[in-house]
């Protein structure tokens, strides 16, 4: 199964937490900081979004950093996704 996201919805992967710290040192799982930084996997077409006309300035495969508690979490065929509106992405990591 496939998401494809409507009007200004983003569909996002969230990055895997790191494992080792830059000394080298191996995190264990209750140590591991939850990751704040995402993946874009889909994105929807923009277009007039309430009178408006929104254009889409995020790509696939851009990592971003998303408001806290923005989105909704989906799972599809195993996976963990959120979809969140262009307007709740705050930044795109470089």
């Amino acid at each position: 199964m496939k998401l494809k996201p409507l009007a200004d919805r983003v569909v996002l992967k969230q990055v895997k937490a790191e494992e080792k710290t830059k000394s080298g040192l191996i995190l264990s799982s209750a140590a591991q900081e939850k990751p704040e930084i995402f993946e874009v996997i889909e994105v929807g077409p923009g277009g007039m979004i309430d009178g408006k006309e929104v254009k889409m300035e995020v790509q696939q495969g851009q990592k971003v950093i998303t408001s806290k508690y923005s989105g909704t979490n989906v799972k599809v065929d195993g996976e963990e996704y959120s979809i969140v509106k262009q307007s709740d992405i705050l930044a795109i990591v470089e």
